[in-house]
């Protein structure tokens, strides 16, 4: 499988799915679902209502980010997601997803809400 079709399989996968296992992985760590949603909120301007919304829905990651004016802050996300540099993922909406990522390892790993946040 070449590169772009791995990639396409990511985006098809639905944003519910992502969302359930943001929540479990969260919750094990002692995290909220509320704390997750905050995280959430700021870096895609959905309120929890709209992210509950979008996770009860069959969208798609693509769908999900399309159109979606992220935070501008969300350029300071930096770091690490299984080995990868976020900031240095070429494909725009991988990079997003991979920052959501980030954001949510940081969450479970017990980091403070406004140092997720950025700013």
């Amino acid at each position: 499988m070449d590169e772009q079709a791995k990639l396409e399989r990511v985006f098809a996968y639905p944003f519910g799915d992502i969302y359930s296992n943001y929540v479990a992985k969260v919750e094990r760590k002692g995290r909220t679902r509320e704390d997750l949603d905050d995280v959430l909120g700021w870096f895609t301007g959905y309120t929890p209502d709209e992210l509950h919304a979008a996770a009860d829905s069959s969208e798609s990651l693509r769908d999900f980010f399309d159109g979606l004016a992220l935070n501008p802050n969300s350029d300071f996300i930096t770091g690490k997601v299984c080995g990868v540099r976020v900031e240095e993922v070429d494909d725009d909406l991988m990079r997003k997803i991979r920052q959501m990522d980030l954001l949510v390892d940081e969450l479970a790993r017990g980091k403070n809400i406004d140092n997720i946040k950025r700013g």
